[in-house]
C-alpha cells in the first residue's frame, strides 16, 4: 500500500495535469498536511474530518478560509476513491461589503510605488505597476517578456485556458527600457539576479517589505490586492462586469463580482444617501 506521501506525491502530480496554478497546489498540499498531522494514527473517517473542520472553527478561522481547506480534502478524496469522506461546505452568506482593513486604496498603491523607488527597488516597484495596471495574477508573471512589451500584449495559457492581456503604451515604454538597462534581450522581464523567474513568496516578501515606510497597513499589502485594486478601477471605468470578468479571466460574473464589493465605510455612505432618516 502506498504512503500518505507518495499519494500526496501522486496527487501533486495529477494537478499539475490539470494545469492547475502551482500556488493552488502547494496549498492543498499545506492543507491537506495540516489535516494528516491532526488525524495521526486515527482510522480516517467523515467523523474525523468532522472534528477538524471543528476544529479549525474553535481556533478562529473563518468560515472561507474553513472552506478553502474542505477543498482541498475533498478534491483529494475523490482522487483517492474515498467520497465517503468529503464534506459539505459552510453555509456563507453573501458580503455586501468587504473590511476596511484589507482595501488597498489608490493612494496607498503609489505610495507603495513612490516608496520603491525612492529605495532603488526600480524591479519592485515595476512589478507592482505591472500588476496593478494589467489585473494579472502573480502566478502570470511569467507571461510578461520582452516579447510582449514589444507586441504591447501577452497570451496567458493558465488553467486550462488561453487569454489575451493587453498591456498599456507607457507600462511597455517602462518594461522595455528596463529590460534594456538589465541587459535582457528576450524573454520574462522580471528575474532574479541568478536569472530564474520570481517566485510568488519573494514577490510577497519584497512588498511587504515596503509596508512601514510608505505608511501602509501590511494587511492591505500583498499581490492579489493589485488584482482587486485593478477590478475596482476598471469597472469604475467601463461599468462592464461582463468585460471585466473577460480580462480577469473568471469563469464566472459572480466571482467577478467579489472583486468590486464596497468597503464598509462606501456602504455606509450608500445608506446615508437614501435620505430615510428625518
Amino acid at each position: 500500500m502506498a504512503s500518505i506521501e507518495q499519494k500526496l506525491r501522486d496527487f501533486k502530480t495529477a494537478l499539475l495535469a490539470e494545469d492547475r496554478a502551482a500556488g493552488t497546489v502547494e496549498k492543498y498540499l499545506r492543507d491537506l498536511r495540516q489535516f494528516q498531522a491532526f488525524l495521526g494514527e486515527k482510522e480516517l473517517t467523515k467523523k474525523q474530518v468532522l472534528a477538524w473542520r471543528d476544529a479549525l472553527l474553535a481556533e478562529g478561522l473563518c468560515p472561507a478560509t474553513v472552506n478553502s481547506k474542505l477543498a482541498a480534502l475533498n478534491r483529494y478524496f475523490v482522487f483517492v476513491g474515498r467520497e465517503d469522506c468529503r464534506m459539505k461546505y459552510l453555509r456563507i452568506q453573501r458580503r455586501l461589503f468587504r473590511s476596511q482593513e484589507r482595501e488597498l486604496t489608490k493612494g496607498e498603491y503609489e505610495r507603495l510605488i513612490a516608496t520603491a523607488q525612492r529605495g532603488g527597488k526600480e524591479r519592485l516597484a515595476l512589478l507592482m505597476e505591472t500588476l496593478c495596471a494589467t489585473g494579472i495574477r502573480v502566478s502570470e508573471v511569467a507571461y510578461i517578456t520582452v516579447e510582449a512589451a514589444r507586441q504591447r500584449q501577452t497570451e496567458v495559457a493558465l488553467k486550462g485556458k488561453i487569454r489575451t492581456i493587453l498591456l498599456p503604451g507607457k507600462l511597455c515604454r517602462k518594461l522595455l527600457r528596463y529590460a534594456r538597462q538589465e541587459k535582457i534581450a528576450s524573454g520574462e522581464i522580471f528575474l532574479t539576479r541568478s536569472g530564474k523567474g520570481l517566485s510568488r513568496r519573494q514577490i510577497w516578501a519584497e512588498m511587504k517589505a515596503l509596508c512601514r515606510e510608505a505608511r501602509v497597513a501590511a494587511s492591505k499589502v500583498f499581490p492579489h490586492n493589485l488584482r482587486h485594486l485593478f477590478a475596482r478601477t476598471f469597472y469604475r471605468v467601463c461599468r462592464d462586469v461582463v468585460k471585466l470578468a473577460d480580462v480577469l479571466g473568471h469563469s464566472s460574473v459572480e466571482t467577478t463580482r467579489i472583486y468590486l464589493i464596497s468597503t464598509g465605510e462606501e456602504h455606509c455612505r450608500e445608506l446615508e444617501r437614501l435620505g430615510l432618516v428625518s
